[in-house]
């Protein structure tokens, strides 16, 4: 009776993940906090009604499907887990009510602080995050069933142990939410990848079609921007040299886009060395002195040390132009932009903080893909640029950001090979 209660309690957690693993991407449409909450409930709720006996004592493994659900699906998905098994605990009544309130209570807390550590993760560091969260509930059993024994003064029977108790409802606890969590895990992995693959075919036939297109595009605009250069040479009057200087401003920004589209295409990395990158970024920083003055923001700048790495400048300041100007025309007037640098390992990692009005999380997904830009005025290359070079430089490139509370760009570069092994 033990053992298929046990394995009905297991089978009631799997049975959503293995519904979302397995059709994850024709329902994932439908799915939102308050449905996943509902669901996952539903679940913790019906661990509680097949609960188990053992120890002299009823375990079950409602906190799985809570766990799991605060960390993956967020704050609101988990609330409405967690009041499934306040309504559920009351409706089934039993032992103990206010402890049991309290233990549940202290569980969804505790795990909702602990979700914040979760964030940005993925992979193997994010399960044994999720592991280590479940320990949770196992520690909080122990507290109350110590502080129950010792205010009600119950004696327990001989051959009982509370720590044994516990290290068993534990096991079970952390084995229940491996293996969804590992089945989560994997289903995300192979949704990024799948999603690479149709994004690196995707670029890879722009691109084509972008430089392609840029090399007709570019020998007549040299002809033409020639032509109106020369024409300018001549003594006209001030208004005729203004409409010709438009004129050329414009080619210019044309060629501009041209350039882009190259870089995009096939960002080349040519002409290696090794620099500084702070120095780099004083630069950058200096060149768009003029742009940040207009609006009145102002650059806030923490280095740690002179960090060098071995690279193509060229293209990296490309790159790091792209992002910086990005932040500083999101960001809103008079604020301030923070960039700040940082040794993380064998990376260099650079962040970049503006003061915008920040985005949303289907909006992260989509920088960098071509044409995709949250600007009004923008081709949105200039970013897949910047990530196109990261990337190619066996980089990374993040953002995080909240609506209304601007965005955060992470951008990590390998070390140079001598500098790392002297921080070694």
């Amino acid at each position: 009776m033990l053992l298929e209660k046990l394995l009905l309690n297991v089978l009631i957690v799997l049975s959503p993940i293995l519904v979302y693993t397995a059709f994850g991407d024709r329902i994932k449409k439908a799915l939102s906090p308050f449905s996943i909450g509902l669901v996952q409930g539903a679940a913790s709720s019906l661990c509680l009604i097949f609960s188990y006996e053992a120890l002299n004592l009823y375990w079950d493994l409602r906190y799985v499907p809570l766990v799991i659900t605060t960390v993956y699906a967020g704050p609101v998905a988990g609330v409405i887990n967690y009041l499934f098994i306040l309504g559920t605990r009351t409706y089934l009544n039993g032992n103990a009510l206010h402890f049991g309130y309290i233990s549940i209570t202290l569980t969804f807390l505790g795990t909702l602080y602990l979700s914040r550590f979760t964030k940005n993760r993925s992979g193997r560091d994010r399960l044994r995050r999720v592991v280590l969260i479940s320990v949770v509930p196992s520690l909080i059993m122990l507290i109350i069933m110590l502080s129950y024994t010792l205010i009600n003064d119950v004696k327990s029977p001989a051959h009982f142990n509370p720590f044994v108790a516990v290290l068993f409802f534990g096991a079970l606890e952390t084995l229940g939410t491996w293996l969804p969590a590992m089945l989560l895990e994997f289903n995300n992995e192979r949704s990024s990848m799948k999603e690479e693959i149709l994004r690196a075919e995707k670029l890879k036939t722009l691109g084509g079609v972008a430089a392609s297109m840029a090399h007709e595009i570019r020998n007549p605009l040299t002809a033409v921007q020639g032509f109106l250069q020369l024409i300018r040479a001549n003594n006209y009057d001030r208004k005729t040299r203004d409409y010709l200087q438009i004129a050329l401003d414009e080619l210019e920004r044309a060629e501009s886009v041209i350039n882009d589209y190259l870089s995009f295409s096939k960002p080349k990395l040519t002409h290696f060395e090794s620099f500084c990158l702070v120095e780099l970024i004083r630069n950058i920083i200096t060149m768009l002195t003029p742009v940040s003055s207009c609006k009145g923001i102002e650059f806030q700048c923490r280095f740690k040390g002179p960090l060098y790495i071995y690279t193509d400048r060229g293209q990296l300041q490309q790159a790091l132009t792209n992002v910086i100007k990005n932040a500083v025309e999101a960001s809103s007037e008079n604020s301030v932009v923070q960039i700040s640098l940082s040794l993380q390992g064998s990376q260099v990692e650079l962040k970049i903080i503006d003061s915008g009005k920040g985005m949303t999380k289907e909006e992260i997904q989509r920088i960098g893909t071509l044409f995709y830009t949250t600007k009004e005025k923008g081709t949105g290359l200039g970013t897949s640029v910047a990530v196109r070079i990261i990337e190619a430089m066996k980089g990374n490139i993040l953002y995080e950001s909240e609506k209304g509370k601007g965005t955060v760009c992470i951008i990590s570069l390998p070390l140079e090979a001598e500098q790392l092994a002297n921080t070694n």
